[in-house]
């Protein structure tokens, strides 16, 4: 007679990764869109420079500490005020790229949300470019910030009157903040390692770079943190289970030959 066993238990299918060519265009359009949706906003330079005053004396009524006391350090060596340079200028689109990619792979319902927030987030922050134009702290003189950039090297920026490949007028918010902290967040919520908030750095390291480097005021990064948290709050995360999380559940033990139930036992 044929032995009777418990079905075992399914095990929850991965979630299907979107199409590649659908997904390569709307993640290269999001990263156009960044790079020269922001170009609208020039011309505005009066208007900047007004902003740029008002943002740096409200932070100073605010009693946020000056971004020259994370200058400051940079300044003591050319290694390391360079090494923050490089950091600024090569690290926040690819490290951001790589994030969407392993997602993608690895992580196909995590790899949608993500997505699908940073658009959120770029859409609102090319808006407020648009509505507040910022000159950022390197350019106003109250400040008293060297832009080491210019000084020390690298540099992505070229004269402001001349650079026709930027918009150096959009400091609020910082993307280069606000995409740093999504690629932690995504990877806390994909993982299960209990190292994941040590992804929690790069966004630290990024705010101190964007700061000691003079690219941004400690507002350029409150408001980005603004901004990611409504589109969080909009676009919940999939719901963290073993599958998407990146850990199979475990399979059912086999059943013991002795505790199986043999169909037509003596009655």
């Amino acid at each position: 007679m044929n032995a009777r066993t418990e079905p075992a238990e399914a095990e929850p299918a991965t979630p299907a990764r979107p199409p590649i060519v659908r997904e390569f265009l709307l993640v290269a359009g999001l990263f156009l869109v960044y790079k020269f949706g922001r170009r609208l906003a020039t011309g505005h330079t009066a208007e900047a420079f007004r902003n740029a005053t008002g943002v740096w004396h409200a932070e100073r009524w605010l009693h946020l500490p000056g971004e020259g006391a994370v200058q400051s350090p940079l300044l003591h060596g050319d290694t390391l005020v360079r090494v923050a340079n490089t950091y600024y200028a090569t690290v926040h689109f690819p490290a951001t790229l790589a994030f969407l990619v392993w997602l993608y792979l690895r992580r196909p319902a995590h790899y949608t949300w993500a997505r699908r927030v940073l658009a959120a987030v770029t859409a609102a922050a090319l808006a407020l470019h648009l509505a507040f134009p910022l000159a950022p702290p390197r350019m106003l003189a109250a400040a008293g910030l060297v832009d080491t950039a210019r000084v020390y090297g690298p540099s992505v920026y070229g004269p402001p009157r001349t650079d026709h490949l930027s918009n150096q007028f959009a400091a609020m918010p910082s993307l280069h903040f606000g995409w740093a902290l999504m690629v932690a967040i995504g990877l806390i919520a994909a993982t299960r390692s209990r190292r994941r908030w040590l992804w929690l750095l790069h966004p630290l390291v990024t705010l101190l770079v964007i700061v000691g480097t003079a690219n941004h005021y400690w507002l350029d990064a409150i408001v980005a943190v603004a901004l990611l948290g409504v589109a969080l709050a909009m676009i919940p995360a999939p719901a963290r289970t073993a599958t998407t999380a990146g850990r199979g559940l475990p399979r059912p033990a086999p059943a013991k030959t002795g505790d199986q139930v043999l169909a037509g036992a003596v009655r």
